[in-house]
């Protein structure tokens, strides 16, 4: 996707501030973070949300990633988010599928 403002960084075109990289994810300091730690997990193939994730083991790899991202930044045992948006009404602005990993605050509930 030419316009993904995701894809871009996954191709290097627009570098963000990268936290952990490999062959099939990207995570990096999210731009307008709502906690000390908030970091964005994306797939580095282009999937619109979580309704289009047809491999489960990308899910799953997202999620570990998000739990080791959180064990090193210090966040794992005073607990941490992770959360996945889905389309609009569920909070997604950016149509690539992210897992948001967010902690070092108390969370409240319900969310927004």
């Amino acid at each position: 996707m030419t316009d993904c403002l995701f894809c871009k960084m996954v191709s290097g075109e627009i570098k963000p501030d990268v936290v952990f990289e490999d062959e099939k994810v990207l995570a990096f300091k999210d731009i307008n973070p709502q906690a000390p730690m908030h970091v964005l997990v994306v797939p580095k193939l282009h999937i619109a949300n979580l309704n289009a994730l047809r491999e489960a083991a990308l899910g799953g790899h997202m999620l570990k990633i998000a739990a080791c991202i959180a064990e090193e930044q210090g966040y794992a045992e005073s607990g941490y988010r992770a959360v996945f948006n889905c389309n609009d009404d569920g909070g997604q602005t950016v149509h690539h599928l992210h897992l948001h990993v967010i902690g070092g605050r108390r969370m409240t509930w319900p969310p927004g």
